[in-house]
Formats: C-alpha cells, sequence, structure tokens
C-alpha cells in the first residue's frame, strides 16, 4: 500500500499534544489524509537542539513517505576511530555505536525535528504555551479542555481523535489512562546528553571515545560536519535522589572525587555550562492498550524504548506514519483503524523493549567482566581469521534486521 495515499478530504479533527518529533510527524501523516490536525506544545516555542541519534532503515522509510528524508543526512564519521580510553589518558581501539546490529544515519535529535518541522504545511495550527487539563469523550468525538499558560485562560472544543504525543511523562496519558506509576518501569540508570561546544582537546573531530567502568560510562559521539555529542550514564540504587540536585553536581558524584582525567575532565566541566542537556532516568513505558476510544498515545507516551534500544525516534516516526495509513484504509471507523495499527505495531515494539533491556549492559556495563568482553570481541573483529565470521553475523542478526525492517509498510 502506497501510504502517502490521496487525502480523503474527511474534514476529521485531531488535536496532536507535543511538537516532539513524533507530535509533527502525526501532524504531516494526519494532514495527508486529509485529516485537520491542531497541534499543542507546552512549550513557549519550538525546541532546538538536542543529542545523538541514530535513524534506522525503518525510520528512514517512514521519513521518506512523510516528506522529511530529504531534509536529513548521515553525519557518520568515517574516517573516524573509535577508542576506549580511561582517567591516565590511555587509548585502545575500541567498541562504538556502529559495531551493535543494524545500519543507523547518526545524527543531531534536533536534526529530524528540524527537518519535521520543515515539512509542516503551514495550514496546520500550531499553539504553544497550551496544555490539555481535561479529557471526556463519547461515541462521536473527544472535548478537551486546553489551558493557556501564558495568561491562564482555558477552552473547550471537540476533536474526532486526539493523540498524546507529549513523552515519557505524557499528561494525555495521565489524564485518560491514569498515574504514571501505573505505566512506567524504571531501569535503575540515570542519563545526561548534551553537545559539547567544540572536541574534546584529546580526541579528534573525526573520533569517538569511551571510558567504562562498572556502572558508570562516557561515551562522545563524532560527527562529520559538527562537534561531537555526549552520553553519560550511570546505574543508580535510587532514582528519586538524583533530582535533588543540579545534573552536573549528580553526575560528578556518580563519577566520583578521584582524579577525572582530561577527557572526562572537559565533558563534565561542559555538562556545567551545557544548555537545556537532557537529565532524566532511564524508563520504559509498559501499557496494555496504547488506545482507549478516540484517544491514542504515539511514541514514548505510549512504549519509551529507552536511549539504549537506539529505536525512539525511528519508532515514533514509524509509529505515526502507520497510524495516518490505518486511518485512511479505515475511515468508517477510528475505533478498527487504532486496532489494526497496534496490531501491527506491538510484535515490533516488545522487541525494541526486549532489546533496550538487554543493550543496557554494553551502553553501561556492569562489572569489569563485561568490559572485558567488549575488548575481546573487538579482538575478534580486527583478527583476520574471525572478522568476516563475526561481520557476518552482526550484519545478519535478528535485532539488526528488525531495525531495518519498513515496519509502518502495509
Amino acid at each position: 500500500m502506497d501510504t502517502t495515499s490521496t487525502p480523503d478530504h474527511s474534514g476529521k479533527r485531531a488535536l496532536v499534544v507535543g511538537l516532539g518529533i513524533s507530535g509533527i510527524a502525526t501532524a504531516i501523516r494526519l494532514r495527508q489524509i486529509g485529516w485537520t490536525p491542531v497541534v499543542i506544545e507546552k512549550a513557549p516555542a519550538r525546541r532546538t537542539g538536542g543529542y545523538f541519534i541514530g535513524l534506522f532503515g525503518s525510520g528512514r522509510e517512514a521519513a521518506r513517505r512523510l516528506g522529511i528524508l530529504d531534509g536529513l543526512h548521515d553525519r557518520t564519521s568515517y574516517d573516524g576511530t573509535n577508542f576506549d580510553v580511561d582517567r591516565l589518558g590511555n587509548r585502545r581501539r575500541g567498541l562504538g555505536f556502529r559495531d551493535i546490529p543494524g545500519k543507523p544515519w547518526l545524527m543531531l535529535r534536533g536534526d529530524v525535528e528540524q527537518a519535521a518541522f520543515a515539512a509542516l504545511p503551514e495550514d496546520v495550527e500550531i499553539r504553544y504555551s497550551t496544555v490539555p487539563t481535561h479529557i471526556e469523550q463519547d461515541a462521536d468525538g473527544v472535548d478537551v479542555t486546553l489551558a493557556t499558560t501564558a495568561d491562564g485562560t482555558s477552552v473547550t472544543e471537540r476533536f474526532d481523535l486526539v493523540v498524546g504525543a507529549d513523552g515519557l511523562r505524557s499528561t494525555v496519558r495521565s489524564l485518560v489512562f491514569g498515574p504514571h506509576e501505573r505505566y512506567l518501569r524504571r531501569l535503575d540508570y540515570v542519563v545526561a546528553a548534551f553537545q559539547l561546544p567544540r572536541p574534546l582537546s584529546d580526541v579528534a573531530q573525526e573520533d569517538g571515545a569511551i571510558l567504562m567502568e562498572p556502572n558508570r560510562t562516557m561515551w562522545i559521539f563524532p560527527f562529520a560536519d559538527s562537534p561531537p555529542t555526549v552520553l553519560l550514564g550511570y546505574r543508580t540504587d535510587d532514582v528519586d535522589a538524583e533530582f535533588t540536585e543540579s545534573p552536573a553536581k549528580r553526575v560528578r558524584a556518580a563519577f566520583g572525587s578521584g582524579p577525572t582525567g582530561r577527557a572526562l575532565g572537559e565533558t563534565l566541566d561542559a555538562l556545567e555550562s551545557a544548555e537545556d542537556p537532557l537529565f532524566d532516568s532511564v524508563e520504559q513505558v509498559h501499557m496494555d492498550s496504547w488506545h482507549r476510544g478516540r484517544v491514542v498515545l504515539v511514541g514514548d507516551s505510549a512504549w519509551c524504548v529507552t536511549l539504549f534500544a537506539g529505536m525512539g525516534v525511528s519508532t515514533g516516526l514509524a509509529g505515526a506514519d502507520l497510524l495516518g495509513s490505518q486511518l485512511a484504509r479505515h475511515p468508517e471507523s477510528i475505533e478498527r483503524a487504532l486496532v489494526e495499527w497496534e496490531r501491527v505495531l506491538r510484535p515490533h515494539l516488545a522487541a525494541f523493549q526486549r532489546l533496550g533491556v538487554k543493550q543496557r549492559t554494553f551502553f553501561v556495563p556492569a562489572n569489569r567482566f563485561q568490559i572485558a568482553m567488549r575488548k575481546v570481541m573487538k579482538f575478534g573483529m580486527d583478527t583476520p581469521v574471525t572478522a568476516p565470521l563475526l561481520r557476518r553475523l552482526q550484519e545478519n542478526s535478528k535485532d539488526g534486521k528488525l531495525k531495518d525492517t519498513d515496519i509502518a509498510r502495509v
């Protein structure tokens, strides 16, 4: 089926909550099939910038149909080397993000948001500083009370569909499905991610670096045409305590009071002045159903797979793309469209969530044995006798094929 099918001009009206990647992609796809989306965003303006992401084949195909792909390019630094480093300044060739299964384009989250926003039709209404405060639905539609935080006013409007694309701690989910605690599953890790203003003094622009110690890591992701980004991750026994102080203080505490060495020291200093860094606990969303009546959740609101899975952006695009396709296929029944949408997506998302749990030790090893096994794997991939076999196993792995499968093609 060609998911960019001719609009049916149904005149149906949808509220999309959240102006992130999933929300913009949903609004684009709904407009393609003739709906009238209204997008609300709690922030006073569209957010820019962002951290490192991988866009896999499933996401690229969805981006192509949404008209986003031409605005994106792979920022991968193919000329560089990924090094394992330590606090003493020692380095050796090590595994990097591209050594996990799949064939991602590497870029910034802001790259995808900007490309998606540029592709959003001009007639799509966007309301900033606006949040839903009450959602009530019946068989024929949804009444939503919308509050404008800038002036304290509110209005109730009716929609044919409400799409919650408002992230891990979704307001739509809490209003319609219940409290966050019912659906969030903590993995007991915290991450900080941001873009460096310039390369580290002892790591070349084109090179990546990873410092790994039991239960804490620093990843430096290089790009061919922009400064690198950082992912700092660590395990914690008390997630809530991590939000009692600034991100910089908590991350420094996690890495201990001993000498940092040059690379880690410069990275921690950069976090002190980073503009709007991501600092959050690593949690998944587990729900028996992603829709209730005429309210549906997409992206992290519904199925957050975590940074460890590397599929957040790709699944957000694919989920939005497929949602529009199913609504166009079943114009007579929103309920049937949502049931079919979820039937197609759920097996893939369940696999990606399992992958996120499995890959957490790739990003943050729990002990020295797991760190040593990475070195063994890298040795095997650099050894002429074993390298071809290991590369074939990686290329043909089930996880890699799933990441690059066009799951929104129905």
